[in-house]
């Protein structure tokens, strides 16, 4: 695997190679990360798309002395979010409606409906507010550090923390209950 100095690197001499060795790395990972948050698969290529168009036109404000992928990930994060925005306020949802979403996955031919831990899990994840779901996220399935989830969700690392663990035991209380 292409370390990160090396695609920046690559990307500075010869922007086509290096594009090439960042998409290598990083298309599945994006991917999946704003997958997560938006959850349809159509809704994260899409998601997707606008995140790299956006890496590529604003590389030049990348510095080396930053996290690249922290980077990369707030562009997905900002992206992703923005989308989730739109669509809340493409309509106004009653409480009942959000509560009701909340235990129904939309239909994807990606996921497997048939393991009901996973699909419990993820409506675990989905009851989350977006701070902790973004946060359990980056932390339990991209394994990122503190550092760079704080870098990327725009709080403290304390803060990641103690959302990551907040949203741990809801998590935990949502998968013991009988639902």
């Amino acid at each position: 695997m292409t370390e990160d100095k090396e695609i920046i690197q690559a990307i500075r001499k010869n922007p086509e190679k290096g594009f090439r060795l960042f998409m290598d790395k990083y298309k599945k990972p994006v991917y999946w990360h704003i997958r997560r948050l938006v959850v349809s698969h159509a809704d994260a290529q899409d998601v997707a798309q606008e995140t790299f168009i956006r890496i590529f036109r604003s590389f030049s404000q990348c510095r080396d002395d930053n996290s690249f992928k922290a980077w990369i990930y707030r562009i997905a994060t900002r992206e992703a979010l923005r989308l989730m925005e739109s669509r809340h306020n493409e309509g106004s949802f009653s409480l009942e409606q959000a509560e009701a979403n909340v235990n129904r996955l939309p239909a994807d031919e990606y996921i497997d409906y048939s393991d009901l831990e996973s699909v419990k899990l993820q409506r675990a994840i989905r009851s989350l507010p977006t701070k902790q779901q973004l946060v359990f996220n980056l932390r339990y399935y991209d394994e990122l550090r503190y550092e760079e989830i704080a870098e990327i969700a725009a709080c403290t690392a304390q803060s990641a923390k103690a959302n990551y663990h907040i949203a741990k035991e809801k998590i935990i209380h949502y998968m013991n209950s009988n639902e």
